[in-house]
């Protein structure tokens, strides 16, 4: 298995992926950036540490250390756009969340370089991940995929005002039955914490591809405002100001709920 592909394996019918929380960008690609950081700025930062404990519970993680400015696993791979006639970002992204260019002028990636990262990096990971979901299908036989994601809670090229704390995406009620959607939301609105489904995130490439209940596998994205456990500029940030640390003591609310959301995905799934 490729050093950047993560996989954790446990037996229990869940599966937590991570999609974005990677920050590692080959040499090459690097030389052909206009920032470092600028590259590095929209990453989901600290995601993979606040469910670390998702291990604990039996489930299973699938994650890409490849920053999602190399190429952005959560896309579809065709290059149709997720949200058609808003601001979002391709499979292989060329702006920022705030619309600023990441490659140097005439060295964004052309269509075979695009197609040579998604060989190396894209199509891997979505095997690796859909050979993990008929794992636990074939033992369950109803498994739930958890895309887990986080972005700052103000990005005005994306949404209006501040995102609530909790986004859930199951794309309208297609990727999973209704009542793992009403679970989860269950768990949030019994916490001080803001919530909203299918809102400005109604789920990515990933919940929308796996998500088929009539097959047994249930997709839920869930989209944290960062703010829930770290600190979370109130302007666009800077290389000096962004990321800020993972503050624990601040991520151990979110952190307490997000584990009863994990678990009532167990427990549908086991029901």
């Amino acid at each position: 298995m490729a050093d950047w592909l993560q996989i954790a394996r446990g037996d229990a019918p869940l599966i937590v992926s991570l999609p974005h929380t990677g920050t590692e960008i080959p040499t090459a690609i690097e030389a052909t950036l206009a920032s470092s950081w600028l590259a590095r700025k929209d990453a989901d930062w600290w995601v993979h540490r606040l469910y670390d404990f998702a291990a604990e519970l039996g489930a299973t993680t699938v994650r890409t250390a490849i920053s999602r400015t190399v190429i952005d696993v959560n896309r579809d791979p065709s290059g149709a756009s997720l949200y058609p006639g808003q601001a979002t970002t391709e499979l292989c992204p060329t702006t920022s969340f705030d619309g600023e260019p990441l490659y140097k002028p005439g060295q964004a990636p052309d269509a075979q370089a695009i197609a040579e990262r998604r060989a190396a990096f894209f199509d891997p990971y979505h095997a690796a991940l859909a050979a993990e979901v008929e794992r636990l299908r074939a033992r369950h036989g109803k498994v739930v995929v958890y895309e887990a994601h986080s972005i700052r809670s103000l990005v005005p090229r994306l949404f209006d005002g501040p995102l609530p704390n909790f986004n859930l995406g199951d794309n309208g009620g297609a990727t999973c039955d209704a009542a793992l959607t009403a679970a989860v939301e269950a768990v949030c609105d019994a916490t001080d914490f803001s919530r909203v489904t299918n809102g400005r995130f109604k789920g990515g490439w990933t919940t929308r591809h796996y998500g088929r209940p009539a097959d047994g596998v249930h997709a839920i994205q869930m989209e944290l405002a960062c703010r829930g456990y770290m600190d979370d500029p109130a302007e666009t940030p800077t290389a000096e100001t962004w990321p800020t640390p993972y503050d624990p003591d601040r991520a151990a609310p979110m952190r307490a709920a997000l584990t009863d959301i994990l678990k009532a995905c167990l427990a549908f799934a086991q029901a």
